[in-house]
């Protein structure tokens, strides 16, 4: 079982396992935004950016090759058209909120349907929703309430 400590210096959760040779962060600033409408990621982005975060723009396929490194607290994912553009994505998220914790790396998913609490609830992936279009307000008060 692995322990975990925060350098409250660099907002960093260090994976104490002692059969890991690298510890794994988790980086408090850093948050990806995926998805494949690189224009989203840009909005999204330049909001992600008024809250203290440090977004980096990322394609479904890039996000999976960057996921650990450092491991991202906010991971935002643009659904696309049917919901689906990330699915490649939910299990190894899974795997990462199992092993840091559910509340070391927050995930959202931008919605163009609107999914009821009984859809997301199958995404175990995933925290929130937020139907498109997005606004400031919006994202930023789904941000504020998942990270507490």
């Amino acid at each position: 079982m692995s322990k975990s400590s925060v350098d409250p210096a660099r907002g960093l959760e260090i994976d104490l396992d002692p059969e890991i040779s690298e510890p794994q962060l988790v980086d408090s600033t850093k948050a990806f935004v995926v998805g494949r409408s690189q224009i989203n990621r840009v909005v999204v982005s330049k909001i992600l950016e008024k809250t203290g975060l440090r977004p980096v723009s990322l394609d479904p396929e890039a996000a999976l090759k960057a996921l650990h490194s450092p491991i991202p607290s906010t991971i935002i994912l643009d659904g696309g058209p049917e919901n689906d553009d990330c699915n490649a994505l939910m299990a190894p998220l899974v795997a990462l909120r199992n092993e840091f914790g559910k509340n070391a790396v927050c995930v959202l998913l931008l919605l163009t349907k609107a999914l009821g609490q009984d859809d997301l609830a199958l995404l175990p992936a995933v925290d929130a929703g937020v139907a498109k279009p997005i606004t400031p307000e919006g994202l930023m008060s789904v941000l504020e309430r998942m990270r507490g």
